[in-house]
């Protein structure tokens, strides 16, 4: 077990990428993500999960493995049932189409391949005095596992009668369980009490569909005032880089699409996917996300904002921030380069050759955005650490001429001024005459 200290974007150390977050308060009154875990270059997901908890959103705890895909009987057993995916892949929808990249040379379209071993988004409940950790694999089985603690181990899996990806589990005020999965269409189930096991006739298929919700993967549900929340990712922006969310009075639906939360686009060259949860955390809700890294559409990490409601019940949609669930950055306080909520141009964030974690691949005309900083008092001065050289020149919110300015070369400050006035503020660096330039932190004084 360790323990992290931090609020602020992305939330994990760097070498921990945990994607696919699902949230929960569990009876202890710790907040506990559940998620994927890449650790793998170039594929998404890997076979272990991992947990991680925190009782106030800054101090948390790095639970270790508690599960993993050795522990599945089924996997590889050939008399195991089978139960297919819904999806038919010789049928694309549009939006299944903008999904896959490419096409192969004689017109079809290139289904990804995983090892059938791999454990893909998972989610977890606590039910009389057992945590229940819902997993699916690459083979398009789906199964549940059962712990004494909400951070497991989790043992004994048992498979579900169905097949599909992205699990989501929620009980409702009456005490009844009900099952959420699918990919560009999901389904519903009402499970038995001993909560892996399908009440007969119960399955609801397309409740939310990608034709008329956006819907492509990542089933959440969550439960305000009389409202039920189903959140997703989303196609509604061309890919599926949002979290979008439909509501109902029930939790079988009808479901109405109402909007996006959170979108990543912009987060790294690559960013392709998104998903994640809303939680309600010591009376504040958060929506818990990920955001890519290293120019991958892997190496996905978590990230935490704050969401607010309307009157109406509806969610006002967020902008990814660098302070995320902490407080905007002060002066003098160091602002790490790989905080950077939003890239544009060839910049991305990933681990540099002397340690240190930061921005690379920088181009003329790149740029990077850190939200937010809040002075109590008017700034006059910047100072960047970095290597390479180059020109950065500093606007603050949406100024069309530049606060300020600062040139390196070889890494060593050769000139720099700003005037920032106090207040809260989005940062945006804009980089040019680069020659291998790399950025590590940025304080403004």
């Amino acid at each position: 077990m360790k323990e992290y200290k931090d609020c602020r974007n992305p939330v994990l150390p760097s070498n921990l990428h945990i994607p696919d977050p699902e949230a929960h308060v569990m009876p202890d009154g710790r907040v506990y993500v559940y998620g994927s875990w890449d650790q793998e270059e170039n594929i998404f997901c890997s076979k272990e999960y991992r947990v991680f908890s925190s009782d106030n959103m800054v101090d948390w705890v790095d639970h270790g493995v508690s599960f993993d895909s050795s522990k599945i009987p089924w996997i590889f057993d050939k008399n195991a049932p089978k139960y297919p995916s819904s999806i038919d892949w010789t049928k694309p929808t549009p939006f299944l189409k903008k999904m896959i990249q490419k096409d192969t040379k004689d017109g079809k379209l290139e289904i990804p391949k995983f090892p059938d071993d791999m454990l893909f988004a998972p989610d977890a409940i606590y039910r009389d005095g057992k945590y229940y950790l819902y997993f699916c694999m690459a083979d398009s089985s789906e199964g549940v596992a059962v712990a004494d603690k909400p951070e497991g181990p989790f043992n004994n899996p048992a498979q579900l009668p169905c097949g599909g990806i992205d699990p989501a589990v929620f009980i409702d005020d009456d005490g009844q369980a009900y099952f959420y999965w699918g990919q560009f269409f999901a389904h519903v189930a009402k499970l038995k009490d001993n909560m892996v096991e399908f009440e007969e006739g119960s399955i609801l298929y397309n409740i939310v569909t990608e034709e008329e919700h956006y819907f492509h993967e990542g089933s959440s549900l969550r439960k305000r005032e009389d409202t039920y929340y189903f959140l997703y990712s989303s196609m509604v922006r061309g890919k599926p880089t949002s979290l979008a969310y439909a509501t109902s009075k029930s939790p079988l639906g009808p479901f109405q699409y109402r909007g996006v939360i959170v979108d990543n686009d912009g987060c790294d060259p690559q960013s392709w996917n998104n998903h994640g949860s809303i939680e309600e955390v010591n009376g504040q809700w958060y929506v818990f996300y990920h955001r890519s890294s290293q120019n991958r559409q892997q190496k996905r990490r978590l990230c935490i904002e704050p969401i607010f409601f309307n009157e109406d019940g509806s969610i006002k949609e967020v902008k990814m921030t660098s302070q995320g669930a902490g407080r905007p950055f002060a002066i003098t306080e160091i602002i790490e380069a790989y905080r950077a909520c939003q890239l544009t141009g060839s910049v991305y964030i990933a681990p540099l050759k002397n340690g240190w974690e930061g921005l690379t691949d920088i181009r003329d005309g790149d740029e990077a955005i850190y939200r937010y900083v809040e002075w109590e008092k008017p700034v006059n001065d910047i100072s960047i650490e970095g290597t390479g050289s180059g020109e950065i020149k500093i606007y603050l919110d949406n100024e069309k001429e530049a606060s300020g300015s600062i040139i390196l070369d070889k890494g060593h400050i050769m000139n720099s001024s700003f005037q920032g006035s106090s207040g809260k503020h989005q940062i945006k660096l804009k980089f040019s005459k680069v020659n291998s330039l790399e950025v590590h932190t940025i304080i403004f004084r």
